[in-house]
């Protein structure tokens, strides 16, 4: 049951058991009853229902919490917004960088997981954070975070990648790896192709079914054999002395 152990526990602060509106009374029967059945979209309705009769910050967390875990990420970012606030709940702050990360907004998701990782710095923040600020070209900031994780990532953490019909995970290290590469060759794309090779085929070593290493190792093929090509060609058009 998606993520219901983890709701279980978070949605423990809806309590509501002194209030005498009949309405909170059943809101709060429905709610427990759908928990019971482990019926997400009761559970929200219910949640959505006893937000609007009795309002709190807590409420509209857990609520847009549970349209990320959803898969839901519209719902949750309109539910608690998008905005940094100083105040904001670690859940708030971690359903906005998640949310956002989701909708396709890096720019604004890499403050979130900022904050997320101040609060408590950890490998699976720092890989969030160092892709992010790869595709925002930040070379220096996802540097920082690759060397984090490359550094503190342990034997026993995973990553999982969804590019193949059927997911699969590395050691959460093999994908700091894959990520330097991507560096490496971001930092010059035409000079550092070998470069990038060789840490992905170190890559590949550590985690074989590493599909989306393969992947990039053949592009990275692919674009020095397009250069070479390219240089040959242009040599061939130099005038001769």
């Amino acid at each position: 049951m998606k993520r219901f152990l983890m709701l279980i526990l978070i949605l423990g602060v809806t309590s509501l058991s002194a209030q005498e509106n009949p309405l909170i009374k059943h809101f709060e029967a429905y709610y427990t009853q759908m928990k019971a059945q482990g019926d997400i979209q009761g559970i929200i309705n219910a949640m959505t229902h006893l937000n609007v009769i009795a309002p709190s910050q807590a409420r509209k967390d857990t609520l847009a919490y549970i349209y990320m875990s959803e898969g839901q990420h519209v719902q949750a970012l309109n539910t608690i917004g998008y905005d940094k606030v100083a105040t904001d709940s670690d859940i708030a702050v971690e359903v906005k960088a998640i949310a956002l990360k989701a909708v396709k907004q890096p720019q604004l998701a890499v403050g979130h997981f900022e904050e997320l990782f101040k609060r408590d710095p950890n490998t699976l923040v720092a890989y969030e954070l160092a892709e992010l600020n790869l595709q925002l070209k930040n070379l220096s900031d996802a540097e920082k975070h690759i060397n984090y994780g490359l550094n503190n990532a342990k034997p026993e953490e995973n990553k999982a990648f969804y590019e193949t019909q059927n997911p699969y995970q590395v050691p959460l290290k093999s994908a700091f790896m894959y990520l330097n590469a991507l560096l490496t060759y971001n930092k010059d794309p035409k000079a550092n192709i070998d470069a990038a090779v060789d840490i992905l085929d170190a890559t590949l070593k550590t985690a074989p079914n590493f599909n989306l290493v393969n992947i990039s190792k053949n592009e990275l093929l692919r674009q020095k054999q397009v250069l070479q090509a390219q240089a040959a060609q242009q040599q061939q058009q130099e005038p001769k002395n």
